[in-house]
């Protein structure tokens, strides 16, 4: 960022602190008239509707333009969401204790976190605010907090990132802002996710192209469809009202062996269609974090929903293996993940794709679930050949007697083996200070391809 797009940035940033602090005044006076209306103290105001919320129309700070044609409720909703993020203080209130109980008031909700000392509002400090003792107006803010609200739709806000206990009020559990809105409304940059044990997806790209991709041509057709249902989804859904017959997104499967272009063609239905393209590797959530799939899991398609990104699974089958019965409380655990996992790639409207080395490991019940089953075959001598001949291009000088005719009849590796040989013998030649690829280079490259899959050379 250079100097002056610096200083333009300071300065937004200084104005939509400055929104944010109007919209806290706001909210706290908020909050003082609905505890003395609650407590039938004397107070000039008969509702917290009566005090209106700060003048946004002029103001192109992020948070003004995010919230801008919010209601009332939404806009208090979100500022409580973000309150304990950026004015902890402005929540104190709600320590008031009940003299008669010697505790805190019911009413006010709220749960302390593990390391924020101060109140984290749940969704009956929301509906006490909101509502107070009006029950029927309870119910309606219910509306706010539901899959069909554009909080939940544009993963701005949620209730019950921590599941409750059963039996419990779904009020009880906290209201949550996510990353990346909270980055948004206060920094006013988009936040990107990155890779961890609770975010278990990374987002892959290629420089690449369709031309580079060699496959057979029914595979090519087959990719073509799922591309053309997505960028025609609403007019065949809506406009032709397959609705009513079809479930919403679309899932494929890509099996084959490793090295084979499941990767490089998840990458290239994004590029083509405009949208990122997250890589989900399953085997490192089953084997590293069992217990944590779903919360991890449930963060990334909260995400992905809202920014319409493809989902790729890698390794598909280490969670959707066939499976023995149910011996242990492992397996019952694992398989409860399973059935989430299913429902949320069920409900999802985007593309799901899922890739496994065979086919047949997958468990039957889950296989038919999929739109498209695609299989990824080693490549034909022809295209080996064409794979030679793309990977080794300028400036890249071969040696004479390299024949890529010949190497492609001799050597049966796949696409992504060639491109570990590429780089070997790329490191090679430029140890010897020179762009020449020499034949021994190509076949040591082979050999030890040869023998990280235990082939005889």
């Amino acid at each position: 960022m250079d100097e002056e797009n610096s200083e333009c940035f300071m300065e937004l940033l200084t104005q939509n602190a400055q929104t944010l602090a109007n919209e806290l005044d706001w909210f706290m006076a908020v909050v003082d008239v609905r505890i003395e209306l609650y407590f039938k103290h004397e107070t000039k105001y008969q509702s917290i509707e009566e005090l209106s919320p700060p003048d946004l129309s002029a103001d192109v700070s992020p948070y003004a333009q995010a919230v801008r044609n919010y209601s009332f409720a939404e806009r208090l909703t979100l500022i409580l969401a973000l309150a304990p993020h950026i004015k902890p203080s402005a929540l104190d209130i709600f320590y008031t204790k009940n003299e008669s109980y010697a505790r805190g008031y019911t009413e006010f909700g709220g749960i302390s976190g593990d390391s924020h000392s101060g109140f984290l509002p749940t969704g009956e400090t929301l509906s006490f605010i909101l509502a107070g003792e009006d029950l029927a107006k309870r119910f309606e803010i219910t509306a706010l907090l539901t899959q069909t609200h554009f909080f939940y739709h544009q993963n701005i806000l949620s209730i019950g990132a921590k599941q409750s206990t059963h039996g419990e009020s779904q009020w009880s559990s906290p209201l949550t802002v996510s990353e990346e809105y909270l980055s948004l409304l206060t920094l006013g940059e988009e936040y990107k996710a990155k890779y961890s044990p609770s975010f278990p997806a990374k987002p892959i790209t290629t420089s690449l192209g369709w031309n580079d991709l060699v496959l057979e041509d029914y595979l090519k057709e087959e990719l073509e469809d799922i591309t053309v249902w997505i960028k025609h989804n609403k007019t065949l859904m809506q406009d032709w009202g397959l609705s009513k017959h079809l479930k919403k997104g679309y899932r494929a499967l890509f099996y084959g062996p490793p090295g084979t272009g499941k990767t490089l063609t998840a990458s290239l239905i994004g590029k083509k269609l405009g949208l990122e393209v997250y890589r989900v590797d399953l085997s490192l959530i089953v084997s590293k974090y069992i217990g944590e799939t779903q919360k991890n899991l449930s963060k990334v398609f909260d995400q992905a929903e809202s920014k319409q990104w493809v989902l790729f699974f890698d390794e598909a089958d280490a969670l959707f293996g066939k499976r023995t019965a149910t011996s242990s409380s492992n397996d019952r655990s694992a398989n409860q993940e399973i059935a989430y996992l299913l429902q949320r790639i069920e409900d999802y409207d985007g593309i799901i794709l899922l890739a496994s080395n065979l086919k047949g490991n997958l468990d039957d019940a889950f296989a038919r679930r999929f739109q498209s089953m695609l299989h990824f075959p080693l490549p034909n001598e022809q295209q080996r050949h064409q794979l030679w001949k793309q990977a080794f291009k300028a400036p890249m000088i071969l040696e004479e007697k390299i024949d890529f005719y010949q190497i492609a009849q001799q050597y049966k590796i796949s696409g992504g083996a060639i491109t570990n040989v590429l780089r070997h013998c790329a490191i090679k030649a430029v140890e010897r200070d020179t762009k020449t690829i020499l034949l021994k280079d190509i076949e040591h490259g082979i050999r030890k391809e040869y023998r990280k899959e235990g082939r005889d050379f």
